[in-house]
């Protein structure tokens, strides 16, 4: 399980991560372009979880981070114009646990202290994960966030399978659901089902429903077969 910090500002914040993931029994944290690191206030701000600092993996894009991921939530307190599955931290570990049980690799992300994760971040994600608390101050330290979806990982290990297990098949992982997306976004395009200058929230809403079947590979594999066929008929119609 792959915890990721999305462009931390302050190395305090990943030092505390850290810690906070050492004491539940987690050492995989992430981080995409932080602001400062290394830095010896992270290490301080640690207390003795260097271990999981030492094991640490910086990266220059949220693609490098979720490569291999096949389940993806983003924690966010805000809500959005179009509004995302939305799990509280319980669900959200017993759903990562079902994973995990495949052995499959899962990734939470953390947004920016001060701003949280972008809409597109957002879309990368299934779920949304909202950490209930005072509706007149939500606001919670990012290393307090990382602490609570940790504890309550830690208590659902060991649930049942997934629905990929049960059918013997493999989940697609998260640069196959990119790449389906990507694909799917210009055969609309070639089918003039989707006006580029003019997308509204068409391609949000369709990440919002496949996001909620958890794609397997074999499936992803026939829709974007189905999508080359229809931008090969949409080609031969305009010849015609």
């Amino acid at each position: 399980m792959r915890f990721v910090l999305v462009e931390p500002s302050h190395p305090g914040n990943i030092g505390a991560a850290a810690r906070a993931l050492k004491t539940m029994g987690m050492t995989r944290l992430y981080l995409v372009n932080p602001a400062q690191y290394p830095s010896a206030e992270a290490t301080a701000r640690a207390s003795g979880a260097d271990d999981v600092l030492a094991r640490t993996v910086v990266c220059s894009t949220l693609d490098q981070a979720l490569t291999g991921c096949s389940l993806v939530f983003g924690t966010s307190a805000r809500s959005r114009s179009l509004e995302w599955p939305t799990i509280a931290p319980r669900v959200c570990a017993e759903y990562a646990a079902r994973e995990q049980a495949g052995g499959r690799e899962i990734a939470l992300l953390f947004g920016r202290e001060r701003s949280g994760l972008t809409n597109a971040e957002l879309e990368r994600c299934q779920y949304r994960v909202h950490i209930p608390s005072n509706p007149h101050y939500s606001s919670l330290n990012l290393a307090s966030a990382v602490q609570i979806l940790a504890y309550e990982m830690a208590l659902m290990r060991g649930a049942a399978p997934t629905l990929a297990d049960q059918l013997g098949e493999e989940a697609a992982d998260q640069v196959e659901v990119e790449r389906f997306f990507e694909h799917l976004q210009q055969a609309l395009v070639d089918i003039e089902f989707l006006d580029p200058d003019n997308p509204r929230l068409l391609l949000r809403r369709l990440r919002r429903l496949f996001g909620r079947t958890r794609l397997l590979r074999a499936e992803v594999s026939i829709l974007r077969g189905i999508l080359t066929a229809a931008q090969r008929q949409a080609r031969l119609a305009a010849k015609r």
